[in-house]
């Protein structure tokens, strides 16, 4: 057994594993193992969810509006959106 770092062992577990109340332990580091657990997810496969095809279209025209506003956004700079300030008012 070699030390790695501050204080990690590097133990290759080779000498064996004693067993007792739901845990392994590593004869040669004490290294447990926990073996008397359940899954932590419910029995089954979870629903699926599909959204109706008119929420994907209205998303489809929402992220292209989104991006559409920032391309202008970024095309043409801070000054053409402050613009009112720079105009005079009629």
């Amino acid at each position: 057994m070699r030390s790695v770092g501050r204080l990690v062992d590097n133990c290759p577990h080779t000498s064996g594993w004693d067993s007792a109340n739901g845990e392994q332990r590593c004869r040669a580091c004490g290294t447990r193992r926990f073996t008397g657990y359940g899954a932590l997810r419910p029995p089954g496969l979870p629903a699926t969810l599909t959204p109706p095809s008119r929420d994907k279209t209205q998303a489809d025209h929402s992220a292209a509006y989104a991006i559409s506003r920032t391309a202008v956004h970024r095309r043409l700079g801070r000054w053409v959106l402050g613009r009112a300030a720079l105009c005079p008012s009629t």
